[in-house]
């Protein structure tokens, strides 16, 4: 999904004039080559590896201590879901803003960041110019926005799972 998380951050940017996905995608590639589209890669990577690690312990931990007993309950699997996403999407912010930095670099008047092309030259710019604050900047929309997707997630998963046990229990009987 890399290229088009890409074009999706370039046309979220104010005054850069693209007139529609087609035309963001010809004047990226027109104007930084292919590589543009890929330069956030490995920290897209990066992020999602403990981003997923994170939020499958977390739900495991808050779906338990929500319901001990481990019976099918949707309100459990919709809280759980959500506060595992919520505490994922938080603690991934700092590599996100990197990867937000390399995806939208090209549409920067700044050399400096023009020329980023790694996480941790991403890393290295934004904690010049913004200081560790830097690294919390759309912590809340990035929560706001997870908490929903994990909670349906999780609840989607967990409703199948009870459905196939519950059918491979009255097929054995």
């Amino acid at each position: 999904m890399n290229p088009f998380d890409v074009i999706k951050q370039r046309m979220q940017l104010s005054g850069t004039g693209y007139r529609n996905i087609a035309d963001c995608t010809a004047k990226v590639f027109r104007n930084e080559g292919l590589r543009a589209f890929y330069v956030s890669y490995p920290t897209t990577i990066l992020m999602n590896m403990p981003f997923q690690s994170i939020q499958f312990g977390c739900y495991d931990l808050f779906r338990k201590t929500l319901n001990p007993s481990g019976s099918y309950s949707p309100t459990t699997h919709v809280i759980a879901g959500g506060m595992a996403g919520a505490v994922a999407a938080a603690l991934t912010t700092p590599i996100d803003c990197c990867k937000t930095l390399l995806q939208t670099r090209g549409a920067s008047a700044d050399a400096e960041v023009r020329a980023a092309s790694s996480m941790a030259t991403a890393a290295k710019i934004i904690y010049r110019k913004q200081g560790l604050s830097g690294f919390l900047r759309g912590l809340r929309p990035r929560v706001i926005a997870n908490m929903p997707a994990t909670a349906i997630s999780w609840t989607t998963y967990e409703y199948f799972k009870w459905m196939i046990a519950r059918r491979d229990g009255q097929q054995n009987k």
